[in-house]
C-alpha cells in the first residue's frame, strides 16, 4: 500500500502483519498497533517530543544491569505490573490475593529450617517473628508448601543494593510441615524509595510523585497441583499505604505486624523486647504451579 494520508498507517500496518501465524501473537501485536496508533493521533506529539520518548525507552535498558531493572521498575511505577496480577489474579474472597513481583526478586534463595532467621548478616532492627498456614480454597492444610520470601533491610535496602548486607541476606525458602504451617525469623522491613537514579527517577520528579513503598516482605508461595501465589504483605502502620508509588496495596495484603514491648509467651532463644509478630496464612488456588524469571541474578 502506498501511503497518500495518515489515517492511511495503521490499516497498511495490520495489513502487513495479517499473515502472522501464531493466533496470539497476531492478537497482541494488532492491538498494540491500534491502540498505540491512536494514542499517538490522540497526543499529536512533536518530532522532538517523539525522539525524546525513543531515548527513555532506550534508557530503560541502559540502566538494566545486575542490581537493577528499570524496565520492570517503568512498568511497576505506571501501574501496569498490577494491573496485569489483578487482570489474571482477581481479588477472591477464598484464595490470597496477589501482588507484583518486583524488580528485586532472585532465584535460589537458601533453604531453611523452619524456625531459622533470615537475618545473615548483622543487621540491627526490630525482631519479627512470621507465621502461617497455607491452605487451598477448601481449606486443607497443604503440606510441604515452599514459602520464597525476601524483604528490604530496616534502612530500605535489598541485600543487593547494599555492600554491607551478605549475599542473599534477607531471603529464605521454607517448607510447611504436614499440618501447612510456616514460621521463621527476621528483622522489621523498612518502607523504601524504589531506585530514582535513572530515567524512572526523573519521570516521578517531573509528576511530582514521591518515590516510597511502604514496609512489606514478598512471598512466593508455591504447592503441587496448585497456582503459585506471588505477593507481598504490607504493614499497617506504613504512612504510604494509600500512595504506594508502585501500586501494589490491595486491601487483603494489609498484615498486623504486632509489636510486643514485653515477652508474650514462647519466643525464640535471643529475642528481647520490644519484637513484632506477623500471622498471615495464604490460601492457593488449584492449577499448575509456575515460576518467574528473576528479574536480577
Amino acid at each position: 500500500m502506498i501511503i497518500e494520508h495518515e489515517s492511511m498507517v495503521t490499516d497498511a500496518v495490520l495489513r502487513a502483519m495479517a499473515n502472522t501465524r501464531d493466533p496470539r501473537l497476531k492478537q497482541i501485536m494488532d492491538g498494540f498497533v491500534r491502540h498505540s496508533h491512536a494514542f499517538l493521533r490522540e497526543v499529536r506529539p512533536s518530532e522532538e517530543e517523539f525522539e525524546r520518548g525513543l531515548r527513555f525507552i532506550a534508557a530503560l535498558g541502559h540502566h538494566t544491569h545486575e542490581t537493577n531493572n528499570e524496565v520492570v521498575l517503568a512498568a511497576d511505577v505506571l501501574g501496569i505490573s498490577t494491573l496485569v496480577t489483578l487482570l489474571n489474579k482477581p481479588l477472591s474472597q477464598v484464595e490470597s490475593a496477589a501482588a507484583l513481583l518486583g524488580p528485586f526478586y532472585r532465584a535460589n534463595a537458601p533453604e531453611c529450617a523452619l524456625g531459622d532467621t533470615i537475618a545473615r548478616s548483622e543487621t540491627p532492627g526490630s525482631p519479627l517473628l512470621v507465621s502461617g498456614q497455607v491452605r487451598d480454597g477448601d481449606g486443607t492444610p497443604l503440606a510441604g508448601a515452599v514459602v520464597d520470601v525476601w524483604q528490604a533491610s530496616p534502612i530500605g535496602l535489598y541485600e543487593n543494593q547494599d555492600p554491607h548486607q551478605e549475599n542473599m541476606n534477607l531471603r529464605g525458602k521454607f517448607r510447611t510441615d504436614a499440618d501447612g504451617h510456616f514460621h521463621f525469623r527476621s528483622v522489621r522491613p523498612a518502607g523504601y524509595p524504589v531506585p530514582t537514579g535513572g530515567p524512572i527517577g526523573e519521570l516521578l520528579v517531573a509528576q511530582q510523585r514521591h518515590p516510597y513503598r511502604p514496609a512489606h516482605m514478598h512471598f512466593v508461595v508455591s504447592a503441587e497441583g496448585h497456582e503459585t501465589l506471588i505477593t507481598q504483605v504490607f504493614a499497617d502502620d506504613s504512612d504510604v499505604l494509600q500512595s504506594d508509588v508502585v501500586f501494589g496495596v490491595t486491601a487483603p495484603l494489609v498484615g498486623t505486624y504486632r509489636r510486643h514491648d514485653r515477652i508474650d509467651g514462647f519466643v525464640p532463644e535471643g529475642v528481647e523486647a520490644p519484637y513484632y509478630t506477623l500471622d498471615y496464612d495464604f490460601v492457593l488456588r488449584k492449577g499448575v504451579p509456575t515460576f518467574p524469571i528473576p528479574p536480577i541474578p
